[in-house]
Formats: structure tokens, C-alpha cells, sequence
């Protein structure tokens, strides 16, 4: 067994349409094994990634990673899109500012739990004030696609669809901040708080505008169309451009995305047939994205125990400020007790955001430049967070499915 695996890696794994297809059929195995034992597909899917990966079989090359991040940036713009796309105008009037609240109290709570206990477990300040930052983080794209496999849809959803899209441009500025202290901590002089703030608002404003300005040229574009597949075609070209920009920019193709799909539908309710025109490519596209997430988590981060405790920690206080932030948040509103007892479920899956900022942490140039024991701290972060979104992508999916099953009416 072993030496045919050893023959597949040497004459097929080189190959990125091996990698595709390999992704494609195990995470649809285990995905409908997933779903025969009451669980979301995803998390068959991301166990296949975990099968095949790094901690597993090692079918996937690290140079064909890069190749299947694009893939994973195509997933991530359809599914910001479709958040966006729930945006209606309307909605936002009726809920509008409850959503910031609930979602400023999650966050915020999140973010002080997190970070106290790092601190009693002896953490440092700036890595305990770091991880409580990227602890706020979800990850939109579990959320969007149980709702879809669902066909759910009702005030819940509403909720739900809200607070993941404030979430993002919310973990950016809030995780600013947290590396402006860290910076500042450690004696860097040439960075300061206004700075940093100013900056992450100029990130957040210039990809709303790109995502506006791309939703105005679909609407646009496509507004005369009654070709499904010329509709396609145009609604692609604007998402990758969209997508492409925000990325080359260094902004967030997730809020530029949102704001597309909230542009285009409010624009006219005819453009509901440019999300029917996309819809019969996403199945492979989530299928591939899980499953790649899946290829990341590495098992070795379990081995160190003082990693084991930390993310211990990380992962139940992060559970409890996402859950009671918004429990306490709708109790004070007083929205309704379906909403505000599962609500907090909702949010506990983690990923791309989470990763992409510890990432932003580790090619930083002043941590590049920083002593050995900082580069040490902040590879401990760095597995932390790592036990965290493998962790929380494998139970928070059914959680979140769960949740949402309890408050569930059909479209």
C-alpha cells in the first residue's frame, strides 16, 4: 500500500488537475458520508482535505498550492456576492442597527475574553491582545453554504448574513488596532495607532467603492441581457475583476464582493438571474474550497502542550464570547428568543480571515526584523490559531447547521 502510494505521489501528484480531481471525488465521498451521519457535507469535505494533505497522505504538492488558492479566491468572491445579495435596502432599515449591534457585541466580547485569559495563562500582552483580534474572525463561507443547502431563509438568515458581512470589515479594524499596540509595545516607533486606524478605514472605504463601481457595471452590463449565458459571462469577467483588484490592492476582495452583490440587487430585483446564472458552479467550487481548507490543517500543532493549552483556551473562550455576546445583545434589543438562543452557534467556523491575518503577522516587515524570542511568540500564535480554525471548521459547521435547522423555513 504504501509503495503505491509512493508511485501516485512521483507520476501523478505533480499534476494540478490530479490535485482538482483527487480534492473533487474524496470530498464528495466523505461528504455524503457526512451527510449519512446527520453532519454538513463540509465537514466531509474538509476531512478529505485533512486525508490528502499535509497530515495525511501527502497528495498535494506545495507548489500546487498556489494554483488551488485561486480557486479558493473565486469560492470566497461568489460566496461574498451572495452575502451581499441579502443586503436589500429594505432589510437594512428593519435591522439594520440591531445587526451592528449584535454584531459590535461579539465581536467586542470575543475579543476581551480571549485576550484575559491568554493574559492569566502568561501570555504576553501583544500576542494575547493579537489572538483576541483574530478571534472576532468567521468565516462567511460555512455559513453560506449550509443556508444554501438548506434553501433557508427568514429574519434568522437576515441576522446571520449581517453579522458575518460587519464581522470582516469589523475583525480588520478591530485587529489594527490590536497590531498598532503590538507595535508600539515592542518599540516601533515609525508606527502609531492614528496610523493604523486610518489606514484600515481606507481599506475598508476603497473596497467598497471598487465593489460599488463592479456592481453598477454588472447591473449595467447585463440589465438588456436575456442570454442566461452571456449573463454568465459578463457577471464572471466583473467578480474576477473585482476579486483581482481588491487582491492586487492589497484591500478586502470579501467587503469589495459584498458590496458588488449588495449594489446589483438593490439596483433592480431582474438581477436575482445573475445569482441563477452562477448557481450551477458552485457545487465543485465549495467542494474544492473545504477540501483545501482542509489540505492547510496541519495535526502537528496538537504535539506541543503548551500549544494544546493555549488553543484550548483560545478556542472555548472564543466559543463563549461569540454565543453569550450575541445572547445578551438580543436579550437587550429584545429580538426574538429563537434568534437569540441559536443565533451564537452560528458563528463559531473560522478560517480564511483568521489565517490571512497571521499571515499578514508573519510577512510583516517588522516582525521579519524582530528578535528571536518575538519570531518564537509569534510562531506560537501562529499554531494556535491554526488549532483553532481546525478545530472550529470541523465542529462549526454542524453547529451552525443546527442552529439554523431550529429556525428554518423554507424558500
Amino acid at each position: 500500500m504504501i509503495k503505491i502510494l509512493e508511485l501516485i505521489r512521483y507520476y501523478f501528484a505533480h499534476h494540478i488537475i490530479f490535485s482538482v480531481g483527487l480534492l473533487l471525488l474524496v470530498g464528495y465521498l466523505l461528504g455524503q458520508f457526512s451527510e449519512k451521519i446527520k453532519l454538513p457535507a463540509i465537514t466531509g469535505y474538509i476531512l478529505a482535505g485533512v486525508l490528502i494533505g499535509t497530515s495525511g497522505l501527502k497528495m498535494i504538492r506545495q507548489e500546487n498550492m498556489e494554483m488551488l488558492y485561486v480557486l479558493s479566491e473565486v469560492t470566497l468572491s461568489f460566496i461574498a456576492v451572495i452575502i451581499g445579495g441579502e443586503f436589500s435596502f429594505h432589510k437594512l432599515k428593519l435591522y439594520g442597527k440591531k445587526i451592528i449591534i449584535l454584531t459590535l457585541a461579539q465581536m467586542l466580547l470575543t475579543f476581551i475574553l480571549v485576550s484575559a485569559g491568554l493574559l492569566l495563562l502568561g501570555l504576553s500582552n501583544y500576542v494575547s491582545f493579537l489572538l483576541g483580534a483574530i478571534s472576532a474572525a468567521t468565516a462567511p463561507a460555512a455559513t453560506v453554504v449550509i443556508v444554501e443547502k438548506l434553501k433557508a431563509k427568514g429574519k434568522f438568515v437576515d441576522y446571520l448574513y449581517g453579522i458575518v458581512a460587519l464581522d470582516d470589515a469589523g475583525t480588520v479594524i478591530l485587529f489594527s488596532l490590536a497590531f498598532a499596540f503590538t507595535t508600539s509595545v515592542l518599540g516601533n516607533t515609525q508606527l502609531h495607532l492614528s496610523h493604523i486606524f486610518t489606514h484600515a478605514m481606507k481599506e475598508i472605504i476603497i473596497s467598497l467603492l471598487i465593489g460599488v463601481a463592479f456592481g453598477l457595471a454588472i447591473h449595467f452590463a447585463t440589465f438588456k441581457k436575456r442570454n442566461l449565458n452571456e449573463i454568465k459571462i459578463l457577471s464572471l469577467g466583473f467578480i474576477f475583476l473585482s476579486t483581482s483588484i481588491s487582491i492586487s490592492l492589497n484591500l478586502s476582495p470579501l467587503i469589495a464582493n459584498m458590496a458588488l452583490g449588495m449594489m446589483m440587487m438593490n439596483l433592480s430585483k431582474k438581477n436575482v438571474r445573475i445569482l441563477f446564472a452562477l448557481e450551477p458552479l458552485t457545487p465543485p467550487l465549495y467542494a474544492v474550497f473545504f477540501a483545501i481548507a482542509g489540505t492547510e490543517m496541519s495535526i502537528t500543532v496538537f504535539k506541543e502542550p503548551g500549544i494544546l493549552l493555549a488553543g484550548c483556551v483560545f478556542i472555548i473562550l472564543r466559543s463563549i464570547g461569540k454565543y453569550f455576546g450575541i445572547y445578551f445583545a438580543c436579550a437587550g434589543l429584545k429580538v426574538q428568543k429563537n434568534i437569540r438562543n441559536y443565533l451564537g452557534l452560528s458563528l463559531l467556523p473560522q478560517a480564511g480571515v483568521a489565517i490571512g491575518l497571521v499571515l499578514f503577522i508573519q510577512g510583516s516587515p517588522f516582525i521579519a526584523n524582530a528578535s528571536p524570542q518575538i519570531k518564537n511568540e509569534i510562531g506560537k500564535m501562529i499554531n494556535i490559531v491554526l488549532m483553532s480554525v481546525f478545530i472550529n471548521e470541523i465542529i462549526g459547521p454542524p453547529l451552525s447547521k443546527f442552529a439554523i435547522k431550529k429556525n428554518l423555513k423554507r424558500r
